[in-house]
């Protein structure tokens, strides 16, 4: 499949490894084994075709304004989890009619959460 973004990185204390793994799962990701090189020095989530990689640091550079972006197949649903485990979510303009929402992650990292994509 040309043109598919197979992973995101992000840097992460491993304090907080844990809380951004079940911040993740609310996201419908689940923990995959990562090549056995790499085990030391982060940890893999997926869902579908799609990685995120938390990736060990002691000074993590979390992005001010740089996000990324999930579509979860319930929304509602995904926003009430999240709330219910202690993420503050902030709603966001429609642009191209999308229900969509800010949540930070445990290191505090954005993450848009959308109901569909543009030209979805």
């Amino acid at each position: 499949m040309p043109g598919l973004i197979h992973h995101v990185a992000v840097e992460t204390r491993r304090e907080d490894v844990e809380a951004c793994t079940a911040f993740f799962e609310l996201l419908g990701f689940a923990s995959v084994e990562p090549p056995e090189t790499l085990r030391d020095r982060a940890v893999w989530l997926q869902r579908g075709p799609t990685q995120v990689h938390l990736m060990f640091r002691d000074d993590p550079v979390v992005p001010p304004a740089g996000h990324l972006a999930v579509v979860v197949e319930d929304y509602d649903g995904t926003l009430v989890a999240l709330r219910q485990a202690g993420h503050p979510v902030e709603p966001r303009p429609e642009h191209w009619g999308s229900p969509r929402a800010f949540a930070h992650d445990p290191a505090g990292h954005v993450v848009e959460v959308m109901a569909f994509s543009p030209g979805a």
